[in-house]
């Protein structure tokens, strides 16, 4: 596992990986935590899998979806 993003409301940590940021969805305002594997942080691929992450979100309200506890990223 290289990145996942983790709600930070839920039980689930980020234990082991390094905090790349946050990041806040626009239709309820949960906050996910993006977390990297210490050894392949990278900030550019942070902000690429961020602006996936908001799509997902987005689509997960359009079908009236819940938010996983935990959302592997892709690389």
């Amino acid at each position: 596992m290289r990145a996942v993003a983790v709600k930070k409301s839920s039980r689930e940590k980020t234990i082991g990986l390094q905090d790349m940021g946050t990041l806040r969805c626009d239709g309820c305002g949960e906050e996910f935590v993006i977390g990297h594997n210490p050894q392949s942080t990278d900030k550019r691929i942070a902000e690429k899998q961020a602006q996936w992450l908001e799509k997902v979100l987005a689509e997960e309200h359009e079908r009236d979806g819940k938010h996983s506890d935990r959302i592997e990223l892709p690389d």
